[in-house]
């Protein structure tokens, strides 16, 4: 068995906005609220490859992990994927973005395993990322929505 999740959301802000606030992983643990930090460890070409670790969990346990991302930004794409699997037999994720009439559509695909041994099965790791996604997407919308907005406010304010 595997697991897959489909989580989208529209939000009200140019594509490029949503586009380079999203894909500036330096500031992840600003845009999302589970990562407590990143380090980035290479860059080749449009493929970075990172460290995130979270903010403890319930049990005071510190998630940690180096996952690899290639942006397309001509396709409006990404793909990502885990090199430390950790508890995940594989996690592949891909992240698409396209214009539409009220901003940005964002949608995040993840594909995965978890391994025999792992504390959870697939079925629990869905339902917990099914709800952590719409929980980190509606942050991340709130916040380049206002970004979006401090920016039209910017705009048009006498020199």
């Amino acid at each position: 068995m595997s697991g897959h999740t489909e989580n989208e959301i529209v939000i009200a802000a140019p594509l490029g906005l949503v586009w380079d606030t999203t894909n500036d992983i330096e500031n992840w643990p600003d845009l999302f609220s589970e990562y407590a930090s990143v380090e980035v460890l290479s860059r080749e070409g449009a493929t970075t490859t990172f460290r995130l670790t979270m903010h403890p969990d319930e049990n005071g346990t510190v998630w940690s992990w180096v996952s690899a991302r290639t942006t397309d930004e001509a396709a409006r794409t990404v793909r990502a994927h885990r090199v430390e699997t950790g508890p995940f037999a594989h996690m592949h994720i891909h992240w698409e973005y396209a214009e539409t009439p009220d901003g940005t559509l964002m949608k995040w695909t993840q594909d995965f395993a978890m391994k025999p041994d792992a504390p959870v099965d697939d079925a629990w790791m869905t339902g917990n990322i099914n709800r952590n996604s719409r929980v980190q997407m509606a942050l991340i919308r709130d916040k380049i929505e206002q970004a979006a907005r401090e920016r039209n406010t910017a705009s048009v304010l006498p020199n």
